[in-house]
């Protein structure tokens, strides 16, 4: 493995939720603990998060959003499937579960994740060079055909598919949550076919789900990118057409560093969540920025890049 180069792109999500997360995720960037951003174009700080990503020249991509908060399209802020009886998205499992029975029109997902890549053109002066779907809502049955559209429309090149290596054996997740992780697993394995025909790409490795909040810990994330290169290598060409020694993997870290949340301020319409609010978003923060993570990427031949760097 010591001739592997290993391109990292460190992910911080839900930029733009409030002024506490954008100056999290800033000084992440300014310790070289993230390395890329994901911007949530309907949340109360999202403007505010496009000018420091333009100040500190912080890579930037789209977190659509289709399950908290209100929708930017103005047409559908009124009457529209997305929308429950408060005239917000439906909520994570709420999207889900509505989704299942059929209750949403996916011309209207259709609609609102164009409205979001324009407002997020808007703000940042150019297209995303990436875009996933926050809470994993892009890789759901319909939604992934509607999504990859928008992606090939765009000439969006990469995604996220959360397939995260060695996941099944994190026996620190909750059961209640692990379940969740491994509907969004089943989800991501479906997509793949739809994402592929359309010309759409992804790093080779995904890691963060067994590494968010109060999980997350240096050991932690070093064990989680190690599990996925020996698997990842493990499962390259048999030795008839033996691996580059020299061979590039790409892997994205989602993470969700930032100062907790005060209510009233943030959030996507309807005020900041409870994870928003919680210190986990701090702990984060804390490992994240360790100077020991650091070094291990230095010695283990680990570069930290951006999408636009693949």
């Amino acid at each position: 493995l010591r001739m592997l180069q290993v391109k990292l792109i460190v992910t911080g999500d839900d930029f733009g939720y409030c002024p506490r997360r954008n100056q999290g995720i800033v000084d992440c960037f300014v310790a070289g603990a993230v390395s890329n951003v994901s911007l949530l174009v309907n949340g109360s700080a999202a403007a505010d998060a496009a000018k420091l990503a333009r100040r500190y020249n912080i890579p930037i991509g789209l977190h659509a959003n289709l399950s908290e908060g209100s929708p930017v399209c103005e047409v559908l802020k009124t009457n529209s499937s997305l929308l429950n009886q408060d005239g917000f998205f439906h909520g994570k499992m709420g999207f889900r579960t509505a989704l299942s029975k059929g209750l949403l029109n996916m011309s209207e997902v259709k609609q609102e994740l164009k409205a979001q890549v324009e407002l997020f053109h808007e703000l940042t002066g150019h297209l995303p060079p990436h875009m996933d779907g926050h809470q994993h809502v892009h890789v759901l049955p319909e939604v992934r055909h509607v999504f990859a559209e928008v992606l090939e429309e765009y000439g969006i090149k990469y995604t996220r598919v959360p397939i995260e290596p060695g996941l099944h054996n994190c026996d620190w997740i909750p059961p209640s949550l692990m379940d969740f992780y491994l509907g969004v697993e089943e989800d991501s394995f479906n997509t793949v076919d739809v994402f592929t025909r359309h010309g759409i790409r992804w790093p080779d490795i995904y890691i963060g789900l067994s590494t968010m909040g109060k999980n997350m810990s240096v050991s932690n994330i070093w064990s989680a990118i190690d599990t996925a290169i020996v698997e990842f290598t493990s499962k390259a060409p048999s030795s008839a057409h033996p691996m580059p020694q020299s061979r590039t993997v790409t892997i994205e870290l989602m993470v969700h560093p930032g100062y907790p949340s005060v209510p009233p301020v943030g959030g996507c319409g309807e005020g900041p969540d409870d994870f928003s609010q919680s210190w986990e978003r701090l702990h984060e923060l804390q490992t994240l920025i360790k100077p020991e993570l650091q070094s291990h990427y230095k010695t283990r031949n680990i570069q930290l890049c951006s999408f636009k760097d693949l």
